[in-house]
């Protein structure tokens, strides 16, 4: 496992540097006393938890950490010069998710292998440089001061299961990236953590996925009422953004094209209902939305109007009394600053990102950038808070990377080296147009920069032609534009895989 290879790696420096034998082109310690098994135990000694100390200049190269696999810090991770920088990326997953694809593999249009890019393949030298690493941790605190971040490893992974508390260890940077990404809105509702099911990560795919299976087949049982059977064939989504409208899609063509025909005895029973408290599709024109109500409609969506006042295990509670049984809750509502972000004394813009500045400083430290969904344009920076889409995020990544690379040859790339270097051109962000697919091979273009904004905008069959042909070549690596060719080929030929594993 790459993270075990890593704390492997960082074991022997740590050992060699302890031991007064300088390790070649390691790290130092943060202290000669500190010891490896401090950092396994997750014990602290007199001097701190074990990590990676400050590089030496001359003798490091600088460390850039990236805090976060989105779109934005694989973005950065990509296009950063690792002969100019070893890298160290800190996250809970190992993988970067295809999020515009997710929606198709809850339904088996495609695998969820096909929409994991492995950072390793993103980056090769956080597998091959000896100073470069990948930390399955969270990140629980940054302490701009000393330089230093402090981590926790995730708790969740196979092997780690009975261990008394997390392990923590600091690393120390010259260029920190918080790229960490934002978390799902809930608006407080009560019961949506504990009874909705997120689609933001494959894991929330999977259980997406297997619950859909288990209700299709709980259904079939003998002995189950029409009222049951009625409830647990009801699929409920949450919010009419370009993520809950194409999972709708998705889902109403597996009902058309492969639930009708497999499991024809409850075939009737089952059916989606879209809740949105406005217009779906809300940033694409009044045309497109009338286009995409219409599709979803013919493709026997129900659209509901209403807010979310309570969700219960079994039934979902509008403002108005209304109650939605249900037996799948998918809630798509946008996302919002996560509680890490929150945590850390840093400037917020409006909505309570991390505030940046033109060239995505944090300008009340040093050497700390962010970019993603995690950060916003501070107000005295006149810009509005872009959108948390996929094309911002990897648009900042592909900046940044270009702006550190600068950095490091004018000779800033180490802790405090930067403050008089010239930045040149601020980040400038240039909207490319929307995509949305609503099934029935049917889906929605929109290339303005804004709704008022003259462009071209299509919808039909060679708007869904034209979606398809974007993310495939949006795709990171060409080995999974292969695997998601061959599973729309294979989903075309034989229909979606239905089994539940």
């Amino acid at each position: 496992m790459a993270w075990l290879r890593s704390l492997s790696r960082l074991s022997r420096f740590t050992s060699s540097f302890s031991s007064g034998i300088p390790p070649d082109r390691s790290p130092s310690s943060f202290s000669a006393t500190t010891r490896f098994s401090g950092f396994c135990s997750g014990a602290s000694t007199s001097n701190g938890y074990a990590g990676l100390g400050p590089t030496r200049p001359g003798l490091d190269k600088p460390r850039l950490v990236v805090l976060g696999t989105g779109w934005a810090g694989c973005r950065l991770m990509k296009g950063v010069d690792a002969r100019l920088y070893d890298i160290v990326c800190v996250s809970p997953r190992n993988h970067m998710v295809f999020t515009p694809l997710l929606a198709s593999t809850c339904v088996g249009t495609l695998e969820f292998r096909s929409v994991a890019e492995p950072i390793g393949r993103i980056q090769p030298a956080i597998s091959t440089a000896p100073g470069s690493y990948f930390f399955l941790a969270r990140c629980t605190a940054v302490d701009p001061d000393a330089h230093t971040v402090h981590c926790e490893v995730v708790m969740d992974q196979e092997g780690l299961e009975n261990a008394k508390e997390p392990w923590k260890f600091k690393l120390s940077y010259d260029k920190l990236i918080i790229a960490a990404g934002a978390e799902a809105s809930t608006f407080g509702i009560h019961g949506v953590k504990e009874h909705a099911i997120f689609l933001r990560e494959v894991h929330h795919a999977q259980e997406i996925r297997r619950r859909l299976l288990l209700n299709l087949m709980l259904s079939d049982v003998p002995g189950i009422s029409e009222d049951e059977k009625k409830r647990l064939l009801h699929c409920v989504v949450i919010g009419g953004g370009p993520t809950g409208v194409e999972f709708s899609g998705e889902l109403s063509d597996f009902i058309i094209k492969d639930v009708h025909e497999r499991y024809s005895h409850v075939k009737d029973y089952i059916h989606v209902t879209l809740i949105e408290a406005n217009e779906i599709l809300s940033s694409f024109d009044v045309r497109l939305r009338q286009y995409a109500t219409k599709q979803l409609t013919k493709s026997g969506v129900r659209l509901m109007r209403g807010i979310v006042k309570d969700v219960r295990p079994e039934k979902v509670i509008l403002n108005d009394g209304t109650e939605v049984p249900y037996g799948l809750l998918v809630w798509s509502t946008g996302v919002g600053p996560s509680s890490f972000i929150q945590s850390l004394e840093l400037p917020k813009s409006p909505g309570g990102r991390i505030g940046v500045d033109d060239w995505l400083r944090v300008p009340s430290v040093q050497d700390v950038f962010a970019i993603g969904d995690c950060s916003g344009f501070l107000e005295n920076t006149g810009k509005p808070t872009l959108p948390a889409l996929a094309q911002v995020a990897e648009r900042q990544g592909k900046y940044l990377a270009s702006l550190l690379n600068q950095i490091a040859k004018a000779g800033g790339g180490y802790a405090n080296a930067a403050a008089n270097i010239q930045l040149g051109d601020p980040f400038v962000y240039r909207h490319l147009g929307s995509m949305a697919t609503v099934g029935r091979y049917k889906a929605l273009v929109d290339l303005r920069q804004s709704k008022e904004a003259k462009g071209l905008s299509l919808t039909g069959f060679i708007s869904w032609f034209i979606w398809r042909s974007a993310y495939l070549t949006r795709v990171i690596s060409w080995r999974n534009r292969f695997y998601v060719a061959i599973n729309w080929l294979t989903t075309f030929v034989f229909g979606r895989d239905i089994s539940r594993i």
